[in-house]
């Protein structure tokens, strides 16, 4: 029974593949500074984009990117036009006094048919 026992590698400790041959990407450094003073790198990818913001691994407080010069980057505020909503699109193409009048002829005429089917249903559970 001896010789049936199966031998092989530890699972997960060990990788048959070498890193020869292997070129990693290129990669850059980024430092982050927190409120409090603290200050952490973090590594991107070259062609990445650095986002301004970053949490700490340490402390858990969101650090800002720090610029080549040691002073904080800081960021263009771009002015988002709002999206238009239904009632924007649909206010182009009417009026409010055109829109209260269509209101009201709407719901007359749903009073009107619940009137209908109030009666009717009366009629039928008589």
């Amino acid at each position: 029974m001896a010789e049936r026992n199966l031998r092989g590698m530890r699972l997960g400790s060990q990788s048959l593949q070498s890193e020869v041959g292997v070129e990693f990407a290129s990669r850059k450094n980024s430092l982050y500074r927190a409120v409090d003073g603290t200050t952490f790198e973090v590594t991107f990818s070259a062609d990445a984009d650095v986002p301004e913001t970053w949490e700490s691994p340490r402390t858990g407080q969101e650090g800002r990117l720090v610029g080549e010069d040691g002073a904080l980057v800081q960021t263009e505020v771009i002015e988002v036009k709002a999206p238009r909503t239904h009632w924007d699109m649909l206010l182009e193409r009417r009026t409010r006094v055109e829109l209260e009048e269509l209101l009201q002829e709407r719901l007359t005429l749903l009073r009107a048919r619940r009137g209908v089917e109030a009666k009717s249903g009366a009629r039928k559970s008589a």
